[in-house]
């Protein structure tokens, strides 16, 4: 649901909460504060922001030929 402390400072290239948070504001990504300062952020979207959904919807799935056996 939320991404982890490792994933978010992989994110944000960043390790202090504030920069964290100042990194994901300048990427458009929605984020809050939580009242130990440490920074929540849905993974939704983080993958909705940087066009996994797209990605995803774009594939086509690829089946065997089963009439050829």
């Amino acid at each position: 649901m939320f991404l982890t402390a490792a994933e978010l400072r992989e994110l944000t290239g960043r390790i202090q909460k504030n920069a964290q948070a100042e990194a994901l504001r300048h990427m458009g990504i929605e984020h809050k504060l939580r009242p130990d300062g440490s920074v929540a952020v849905l993974r939704a979207h983080v993958e909705r922001s940087l066009g996994l959904n797209e990605a995803v919807k774009n594939m086509k799935t690829i089946e065997p030929n089963w009439s050829a056996l």
